[in-house]
């Protein structure tokens, strides 16, 4: 393909793009006019904030994938995550890869030693996206070993990409129908150690609900057992009983159910937003 066809081929993609934001067309298509450019595994697009768990916005991770890429990752090993880090700590940049961010010590990490290995990631780059309080948009971008690490030409495609990529990502994120769903509002952000702290106590055990605080924290099982004083076996029995009470079958289940109850810490009074959220007048 010539440069001419290459430019041609990137106006009428990310035209799509503008015309889908604030749709829930914006994502799926914003990532296919990247990949039109650069060919990539797993696109995921992460919303990150420093006082609440991620939440994955939309990704294209096949079945046998999603619990490492995801469930896995959010049970712990995403507060070590370099690109998680780098998010939360005012990036400079709009596009990172994981090679330059660890300096190429990736391999001599604890979070490539207890998980990264383990999703078979040979390569990694990430646009980000600074918003409104404190939120930060990662679409991420993997490269799996049939694929190869991103060549050098390719990762300067992605950079060049960058300004208009992040870009649309935070003006997606203006758009009433993202903002209200996904966005902490004003005037909230106090409150959210209360709900750390008060969240699902009105129906789990007072051990429960110490393993779910430091779950919600993004705790693994091994540190939440040392912070406790209690055998890993015991963490992980009472995450299994957490599960059964909260009718959560995975960690985006419950995380996406306290994020959901922030919006009835007011009513709650200090108490458990979740006993508001969950009671018939909410349904």
């Amino acid at each position: 393909m010539t440069d001419i066809q290459t430019i041609s081929k990137w106006n009428r993609d990310i035209s799509k793009a503008i015309a889908a934001l604030g749709k829930d067309q914006f994502f799926p298509i914003l990532i296919q006019a990247i990949q039109g450019q650069v060919k990539f595994d797993y696109p995921q697009v992460w919303l990150f904030h420093r006082e609440l768990p991620p939440r994955v916005l939309y990704h294209e991770i096949p079945d046998h994938a999603y619990v490492t890429q995801v469930d896995q990752y959010l049970e712990g090993p995403y507060s070590e995550d370099p690109f998680y880090r780098t998010s939360m700590e005012h990036p400079r940049s709009k596009l990172y890869r994981m090679s330059r961010i660890t300096l190429g010590k990736l391999r001599q990490s604890g979070y490539y030693r207890s998980y990264y290995r383990e999703t078979g990631t040979v390569d990694e780059a990430a646009y980000i996206a600074k918003l409104r309080g404190g939120s930060v948009i990662n679409l991420d971008m993997m490269r799996l070993p049939q694929n190869g690490e991103f060549t050098d030409q390719e990762y300067e495609t992605l950079y060049l990409l960058a300004e208009p990529v992040s870009e649309l990502l935070k003006c997606h994120s203006e758009h009433d129908s993202f903002a209200v769903t996904h966005l902490i509002q004003p005037g909230i952000d106090h409150q959210i150690d209360l709900a750390f702290r008060k969240f699902g106590e009105s129906i789990l055990s007072p051990r429960e609900k110490g393993v779910l605080e430091l779950m919600l924290r993004g705790y693994g099982t091994g540190i939440s057992a040392q912070r406790l004083g209690i055998a890993v076996e015991t963490v992980r029995r009472h995450r299994k009983s957490i599960y059964r009470k909260l009718d959560v079958s995975s960690q985006t289940d419950l995380f996406s159910l306290f994020i959901n109850a922030l919006s009835c810490i007011g009513q709650a009074g200090g108490g458990d937003p979740l006993s508001v959220y969950m009671s018939p007048r909410q349904a």
